[in-house]
This record gives C-alpha cells, sequence and structure tokens, in this order.
C-alpha cells in the first residue's frame, strides 16, 4: 500500500520551514533505513555525496544550506542519523533522513499552526503536507510526531474526522497479501498500521497511514476503538 517520490515545491517548502525554525535534535523512538550508499565505518572519513535533500539537511544541523556536500556537512548529518536510529548512518541526505527531521523540528510544538482540532479526548493528528502522525489530548501531545506515508495520487488519504473503528494486531491485506502490523482502521478500510522495511520504498500508499514497525506498535498501545482521528493538508505530489 505505497509510492515514494520526492516532496512537491509547496509541501518542501513547509517542511524546510519547519526544520529552519528549530535546532533541537532530539532522537525519535523507531531507527529507520534510508535508501542510500553503505555507510562508512565510523573510524572511517564521511564520503558520502550530495543527496537529494541536501540543502534541507545542512539547515537542520546547523550547516551553510549551499546544497552542495562537503566533509563538514557529511559528518554533520551522520551525527544526526546516528542519534536518530537511522540506518545506515553514512551522513548522505536521503528521503528517510529529511523525513525524521521534519518529524524532530515539528517536535517542539506540532500544532503550532492549529490546524489539528484541540479537544478534551486523545486526538491523531494526520499532516498530509509534512507527513506527520501525532495525538493530543487537549493541548498537551502524548505521542510525539513520527513520520508517517501516506496515500498516492488518486488513493489518498481522506481528509476530515474519522474514528477507530476496529482494530487488528497481525493483520494481513487482503486486497494485496502484504501485512499490516498494528493495524487500526478509521475510514473505510483506510488505517493506520506499520509497514515492515523501508518505509518509503514503494511511494504512496493505498490510502492507508503508514508508521515503521515500532511507530505503529506504540500507537497501538495507546488507541483504542472509538479515538479519533483528524486528517487534513495535501500530500506533497498529489497536488492535481
Amino acid at each position: 500500500m505505497t509510492s515514494g517520490y520526492p516532496a512537491g515545491a509547496l509541501g518542501r517548502a513547509a517542511a524546510t520551514a519547519a526544520i529552519l525554525a528549530v535546532s533541537a535534535l532530539a532522537p525519535p523512538p523507531a531507527a529507520m533505513a534510508d535508501p542510500s550508499p553503505d555507510p562508512s565505518p565510523a573510524a572511517e572519513a564521511c564520503t558520502a555525496g550530495t543527496g537529494p535533500y541536501q540543502r534541507e539537511l545542512e539547515a537542520h544541523v546547523g550547516r551553510t544550506a549551499d546544497g552542495t556536500q562537503d566533509a563538514g556537512d557529511c559528518e554533520a548529518i551522520r551525527t544526526f542519523q546516528r542519534a536518530n536510529g537511522i540506518r545506515p548512518a553514512n551522513g548522505y541526505a536521503g528521503l528517510v533522513t529529511f523525513r525524521v527531521a521534519v518529524a524532530v523540528a515539528a517536535r517542539m510544538n506540532p500544532n503550532a499552526a492549529g490546524d489539528c482540532p484541540v479537544r478534551q479526548h486523545r486526538v491523531t493528528c494526520v499532516d498530509l503536507e509534512r507527513q506527520i502522525l501525532w495525538v493530543q489530548r487537549g493541548r498537551t501531545v502524548v505521542f510525539p510526531p513520527v513520520p508517517v506515508r501516506t496515500g498516492r495520487d488518486d488513493d489518498e488519504t481522506r481528509p476530515g474526522w474519522h474514528e477507530i473503528y476496529w482494530r487488528s494486531e497481525d493483520h494481513v491485506s487482503t486486497l494485496y497479501d502484504s501485512p499490516m502490523p498494528y493495524a487500526q482502521f478509521f475510514d473505510e478500510g483506510q488505517a493506520l498500521h506499520g509497514r515492515p522495511g523501508n518505509l518509503y520504498a514503494h511511494g504512496g500508499s493505498a490510502g492507508c497511514v503508514n508508521l515503521t514497525v515500532p511507530a505503529a506498535r506504540r500507537l497501538w498501545d495507546l488507541l483504542t476503538e472509538g479515538d479519533a482521528v483528524y486528517v487534513w493538508g495535501t500530500k506533497p505530489g498529489t497536488e492535481g
């Protein structure tokens, strides 16, 4: 259930602005894999070349955002990757590292724009533009932002208010015969669920909200049937 493409211009600009606004590098709870060259051992020089998200990640790690990799950029990005459980940690500015940086940048105040409605009960907030998810109760964040992958063009995750109506811990898709661990269904077959392996290997989903398996497990332990899910925005690359 999934489609990997670079962020669209609007979504990428918004994500970059969020990265520029935050300097804290708090680590996320789950490791992720980035489809990039093999890592160099810790004792070796960082030699990865310029990546597709070079400028954004240079900004995030406090380097000059010129869009061209140098040894200092590589080492700073590699340090960020190691601190955030990204594998391989090789200094390459790839999609996974960028998406983790967006989630990290959002952590201080994910709902700063007020797009996710504040309620006294739990609300799972799915921001399609930034491709992140968090859970809040009132104004308190009870599940910090994590990267997600949502629906591809013509199979977009449906916006608006939803409710978790069915949960299946070891679910397997009847349409695609693919594992959907920790599936929590919220709208006519669309679910929050884990995706084994590289979260971005095949792009966007068929409408589900995909998380890493560790993140999906943590979300499973927090939520229950009847919990609210709110989806808004436009996923980069699906604007047409």
